[in-house]
Protein backbone atom coordinates (compact mmCIF):
# COMPACT_ATOMS: atom_id res chain seq x y z
CA UNK A 1 0.00 0.00 0.00
CA UNK A 2 0.85 3.76 -0.57
CA UNK A 3 -0.53 4.85 2.79
CA UNK A 4 1.24 4.26 6.21
CA UNK A 5 -1.51 5.98 7.98
CA UNK A 6 -5.37 7.54 6.53
CA UNK A 7 -6.34 10.11 7.57
CA UNK A 8 -10.44 9.97 7.18
CA UNK A 9 -11.93 13.27 6.66
CA UNK A 10 -16.17 13.43 7.19
CA UNK A 11 -17.88 16.61 7.43
CA UNK A 12 -19.29 17.40 10.80
CA UNK A 13 -22.56 19.02 8.88
CA UNK A 14 -22.90 15.88 6.88
CA UNK A 15 -21.88 13.20 8.62
CA UNK A 16 -21.24 9.68 6.98
CA UNK A 17 -21.67 9.13 3.51
CA UNK A 18 -22.41 6.73 1.11
CA UNK A 19 -18.73 6.96 -0.07
CA UNK A 20 -17.33 7.05 3.21
CA UNK A 21 -18.53 4.08 4.08
CA UNK A 22 -16.55 2.61 1.32
CA UNK A 23 -12.91 4.02 2.64
CA UNK A 24 -14.09 2.82 6.11
CA UNK A 25 -14.53 -1.00 4.56
CA UNK A 26 -11.21 -0.47 2.56
CA UNK A 27 -9.13 1.26 5.44
CA UNK A 28 -10.59 -2.23 8.03
CA UNK A 29 -9.39 -4.72 5.17
CA UNK A 30 -6.37 -3.37 4.70
CA UNK A 31 -5.91 -2.78 8.42
CA UNK A 32 -4.47 0.56 8.05
CA UNK A 33 -4.41 2.89 11.39
CA UNK A 34 -6.91 5.69 10.74
CA UNK A 35 -7.07 9.16 12.37
CA UNK A 36 -10.40 11.07 12.31
CA UNK A 37 -10.41 14.51 11.46
CA UNK A 38 -14.42 15.41 11.87
CA UNK A 39 -14.27 18.98 9.61
CA UNK A 40 -16.29 22.04 9.11
CA UNK A 41 -17.51 22.30 13.19
CA UNK A 42 -17.16 26.05 12.65
CA UNK A 43 -20.70 26.10 10.89
CA UNK A 44 -23.78 26.41 12.70
CA UNK A 45 -25.57 23.00 11.63
CA UNK A 46 -22.13 20.94 12.67
CA UNK A 47 -22.75 18.19 14.90
CA UNK A 48 -19.82 16.58 15.88
CA UNK A 49 -21.67 14.29 18.55
CA UNK A 50 -23.61 12.71 15.16
CA UNK A 51 -20.85 12.48 13.15
CA UNK A 52 -18.95 10.08 16.12
CA UNK A 53 -22.12 7.77 16.71
CA UNK A 54 -21.90 7.51 12.93
CA UNK A 55 -18.59 6.65 12.88
CA UNK A 56 -19.48 3.97 15.54
CA UNK A 57 -22.00 2.35 14.23
CA UNK A 58 -20.16 1.52 10.79
CA UNK A 59 -16.91 -0.09 12.87
CA UNK A 60 -14.72 3.08 13.36
CA UNK A 61 -15.11 3.86 17.71
CA UNK A 62 -13.04 6.74 18.40
CA UNK A 63 -10.87 6.47 21.60
CA UNK A 64 -12.73 9.31 23.55
CA UNK A 65 -15.71 6.22 23.35
CA UNK A 66 -13.43 3.39 24.22
CA UNK A 67 -11.92 2.66 20.90
CA UNK A 68 -8.87 2.81 19.32
CA UNK A 69 -9.33 5.91 16.68
CA UNK A 70 -8.16 9.01 17.35
CA UNK A 71 -10.00 11.99 16.40
CA UNK A 72 -9.82 15.84 15.85
CA UNK A 73 -12.47 18.12 15.02
CA UNK A 74 -11.04 20.93 12.94
CA UNK A 75 -12.03 23.39 10.65
CA UNK A 76 -9.69 23.16 7.48
CA UNK A 77 -11.35 26.92 6.96
CA UNK A 78 -10.96 28.59 10.16
CA UNK A 79 -7.51 26.57 10.48
CA UNK A 80 -8.85 25.22 14.17
CA UNK A 81 -8.05 22.01 15.59
CA UNK A 82 -4.84 21.52 12.55
CA UNK A 83 -2.03 21.20 14.95
CA UNK A 84 -3.64 18.65 17.14
CA UNK A 85 -4.53 16.59 13.73
CA UNK A 86 -0.89 16.56 12.83
CA UNK A 87 -0.22 15.60 16.32
CA UNK A 88 -2.30 12.75 16.47
CA UNK A 89 -0.63 11.92 12.72
CA UNK A 90 2.54 11.90 14.45
CA UNK A 91 1.51 10.05 17.87
CA UNK A 92 0.21 6.91 15.60
CA UNK A 93 3.76 6.90 13.78
CA UNK A 94 5.17 6.31 16.88
CA UNK A 95 2.69 4.07 18.18
CA UNK A 96 3.01 1.94 14.91
CA UNK A 97 6.71 2.50 15.20
CA UNK A 98 6.88 3.90 11.44
CA UNK A 99 10.63 3.90 10.66
CA UNK A 100 12.10 4.55 7.09
CA UNK A 101 16.19 3.60 6.30
CA UNK A 102 17.06 7.03 4.42
CA UNK A 103 20.58 5.99 4.01
CA UNK A 104 19.40 2.42 1.30
CA UNK A 105 18.49 2.82 -2.10
CA UNK A 106 15.08 5.04 -2.70
CA UNK A 107 12.35 3.30 -3.24
CA UNK A 108 9.28 5.85 -4.36
CA UNK A 109 5.45 5.19 -5.34
CA UNK A 110 4.54 7.21 -8.69
CA UNK A 111 1.75 9.32 -8.17
CA UNK A 112 1.26 10.88 -11.78
CA UNK A 113 2.85 11.01 -14.66
CA UNK A 114 3.26 12.58 -17.72
CA UNK A 115 5.67 14.00 -21.13
CA UNK A 116 6.57 17.43 -20.75
CA UNK A 117 7.66 19.52 -23.52
CA UNK A 118 10.42 21.47 -21.84
CA UNK A 119 11.53 19.28 -18.90
CA UNK A 120 10.82 15.79 -20.98
CA UNK A 121 9.52 12.54 -18.58
CA UNK A 122 8.10 14.37 -15.27
CA UNK A 123 7.07 12.13 -12.91
CA UNK A 124 4.99 13.08 -9.35
CA UNK A 125 6.59 10.56 -6.41
CA UNK A 126 6.22 9.76 -3.14
CA UNK A 127 9.50 8.65 -1.33
CA UNK A 128 8.38 5.61 0.62
CA UNK A 129 11.89 4.67 1.41
CA UNK A 130 15.85 5.24 1.32
CA UNK A 131 16.80 8.64 -0.58
CA UNK A 132 16.78 9.55 -3.68
CA UNK A 133 19.24 11.50 -5.51
CA UNK A 134 19.50 14.00 -8.99
CA UNK A 135 22.16 11.57 -11.57
CA UNK A 136 21.18 7.94 -9.92
CA UNK A 137 19.70 5.73 -12.34
CA UNK A 138 15.85 4.55 -11.72
CA UNK A 139 13.45 1.79 -12.73
CA UNK A 140 9.25 2.19 -12.68
CA UNK A 141 7.83 -0.90 -14.28
CA UNK A 142 9.19 -1.16 -18.14
CA UNK A 143 10.68 1.98 -18.01
CA UNK A 144 14.28 3.32 -16.90
CA UNK A 145 16.48 6.24 -16.83
CA UNK A 146 18.40 9.03 -14.66
CA UNK A 147 17.00 11.72 -12.65
CA UNK A 148 17.88 14.83 -14.35
CA UNK A 149 15.88 16.99 -11.57
CA UNK A 150 14.42 17.06 -8.11
CA UNK A 151 11.34 19.61 -7.43
CA UNK A 152 10.04 19.77 -4.05
CA UNK A 153 5.77 20.83 -4.11
CA UNK A 154 6.68 24.53 -4.64
CA UNK A 155 8.79 23.81 -7.77
CA UNK A 156 12.34 24.52 -5.52
CA UNK A 157 15.19 22.39 -6.75
CA UNK A 158 16.21 19.71 -4.26
CA UNK A 159 19.76 17.30 -4.87
CA UNK A 160 17.85 14.97 -3.05
CA UNK A 161 14.71 13.33 -1.31
CA UNK A 162 14.40 11.30 1.73
CA UNK A 163 11.65 8.86 3.14
CA UNK A 164 8.02 10.94 2.67
CA UNK A 165 9.10 13.50 0.59
CA UNK A 166 7.06 13.85 -2.27
CA UNK A 167 8.50 15.63 -5.40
Amino acid sequence: GIADIAVLVVAADDGVRPQTKEVIAYLKEKNIPTVMAINKIDKPEANPLRVKQELADNGIVIEEWGGKTISSEISAKKNTGIDGLLDNILLVAEVEDFRADSKREGLAVVLESHLDPQKGPVATVLVKTGTLKVGQDIVAGLTFGRIRKIEDFSGKNLMSAGPSTPI
